[in-house]
């Protein structure tokens, strides 16, 4: 048989020369890579390519991955969905992280609100795709609207009223002037009782841009404040009656009056020369007169105060801060134990003094009297060109508030030879002070004398760093025996609305954590990831 015939069994095997190895090798290795044109041979393709691809190391990180990102998406949208639901049903989720809590409700308010025992309806006169077309201030004052529904147990609703698909709205509450080319924004109703808001008592605005342009620049809201005292109105049953004495040129009494009546106070204006004093009034005021009142007019306060012997009543007396000759509202005084003395109390303990550039601006200590009830009597009273208040009978008058004992009085003419050591009396002088007269039925009749005007102005007042407002309220909400206290609320500015971090240290920290600790840890997360993938 020839070489080239031989078959070979299963059991032999063949042999292969050096010459053959050599000749055939090179081939072998060409057909294994290159088809006759020369050009890679295509894998053959297996059966369960696919299911083999699942399994591959590519498929593993590349499949997971995407799995990976559409579940964290969809988780993503589903708690989106839920919060959005949950803020809707429960606003007091929306935190607030703005610097001035522009979205928050102050802690009066809610204590406020939470307390209520009558169902109040606030109608917004406005739709509510409106409202929110209205700019940011709007938007922001219906997140406060909402939060005031949330946080009153059920006690307040808040309504929607399109005036234009309602027109017969207006015809419902006939004391307020739909017709009077009034911005109403808000009424406010509990049963009968009901008080209508206009825009710019819910918003602060640039007034000077209104007069040229006759159009709102919002620089703020105040529809907390506006809200909170219009309840407080509406829920009153029966009114404590004001009555402003004017008619001898008296300073500006406008903040006071507005604190009083947003305060469920009724306050009248009446003069002594045509008007008697309202029986119904429990309190009158006489506002830094700088002319003294007739003898006729001190005799129906003296009449009044008494009361037939059955008292009950307060006067309310500020001086004025200049040099008046008031010998008539004198008397009156010292029938009550009281004398103002003339010339400005100064203060030269730098702890009370307000600025170092004045020392007749500085703040007052409390006495004992009306400090109880005070929410926060850490917060100073201010006061500014002041008088003090001798007590010529202390079993009749007290003081209410002090100054340090370091103070003194400078004349309103004062010479050269004045020396300001000489005038400190060593002793706290009195900047308010109270006479009180008391029957057998323990019924007690009021004069009090706030040696101050400026401390009522409305700058000053409006500082909520000092307690006028809410110490002037005490004291007449404890005398007309109402459990409601004065509720002052700051307006609420969105052109700062930063994030409220003002610690140097804390913003120290959290630069150190989202600048450099979190992204370095990124990186090096995402370092040692690929490190492990590359070298498996």
């Amino acid at each position: 048989m020839n070489e080239e015939n031989k078959v070979l069994t299963p059991n032999e095997t063949p042999e292969t020369t050096v010459e053959d190895t050599k000749e055939t090798a090179p081939v072998k290795v060409a057909d294994d890579k290159n088809d006759k044109k020369g050009k890679k041979n295509k894998p053959e393709k297996k059966k369960g390519s696919f299911k083999a691809f699942l399994k591959s190391r590519k498929a593993r990180h590349g499949s997971l991955a995407i799995v990976i990102v559409a579940v964290v998406v969809a988780i993503v949208i589903v708690l989106n969905v839920i919060c959005g639901l949950l803020v809707d049903r429960f606003p007091d989720l929306k935190l607030d992280f703005t610097a001035n809590k522009s979205f928050a409700l102050q802690d009066d308010t809610i204590d406020y609100v939470s307390h209520l025992n009558k169902d109040v309806t606030l109608n917004i006169l406005m739709p509510e795709k409106e409202v929110e077309n209205q700019g940011t201030y709007f938007i922001q004052a219906k997140n406060l609207l909402d939060k005031i529904k949330s946080n009153s147990n059920g006690k307040i609703d808040l309504k929607y009223v399109d005036l234009t698909s309602n027109p017969t709205f207006s015809s419902n509450y006939p004391n307020v002037d739909w017709n009077g080319g009034n911005n109403y924004f808000m009424l406010v109703e509990c049963g009968k009782q009901y008080k209508a808001l206009k825009v710019d008592e819910c918003f602060e605005y640039d007034e000077q841009a209104y007069s040229y342009y006759g159009q709102y620049q919002f620089t703020g809201t105040t529809i907390e404040q506006a809200v909170v005292t219009a309840i407080l109105n509406v829920t009153a049953d029966d009114k404590v009656v004001v009555d402003m004495i004017k008619g001898n040129n008296e300073q500006d009494y406008s903040a006071i009056k507005t604190l009083l009546e947003n305060n469920a106070y009724e306050v009248n204006e009446i003069s002594l020369v045509t008007q008697d004093i309202d029986d119904k009034a429990e309190f009158i005021m006489i506002y830094a007169p700088s002319v003294d009142l007739d003898e006729s007019a001190v005799d129906k306060i003296s009449k009044w105060l008494d009361n037939d012997g059955k008292y009950g009543r307060t006067l309310i007396y500020v001086p004025c801060a200049d040099k008046v000759d008031t010998p008539n509202i004198d008397a009156l005084l010292d029938q009550w134990g009281m004398q103002v003395e003339g010339g400005y109390v100064f203060e030269t303990n730098t702890d009370y003094l307000i600025s170092n550039s004045s020392a007749f601006a500085f703040v007052a200590d409390y006495s004992d009297y009306y400090k109880d009830n005070l929410k926060n009597s850490k917060i100073p009273v201010a006061v500014s060109d002041a008088h003090d208040i001798i007590i010529k009978d202390s079993e009749m008058a007290h003081s209410l508030l002090t100054t340090s004992d370091k103070a003194g009085v400078q004349p309103y003419d004062v010479d050269e030879e004045w020396n300001y050591q000489d005038a400190i009396k060593g002793e706290p002088l009195n900047i308010a002070a109270e006479g009180v007269k008391t029957n057998n039925d323990e019924k007690s009749s009021r004069v009090l004398v706030f040696g101050s005007y400026a401390m009522f102005s409305e700058v000053v007042m409006s500082y909520n760093s000092f307690n006028n407002s809410a110490y002037f309220m005490n004291v007449v909400n404890t005398i007309a025996d109402k459990d409601d206290t004065g509720i002052t609320i700051e307006s609420k500015s969105l052109e700062s609305a930063e994030l409220g971090v003002t610690d140097v240290t804390t913003q120290s920290v959290m630069i150190a954590i989202f600048v450099f600790i979190l992204p370095a840890a990124i990186l090096a997360a995402g370092l040692i990831v690929w490190l492990r993938r590359r070298n498996r």
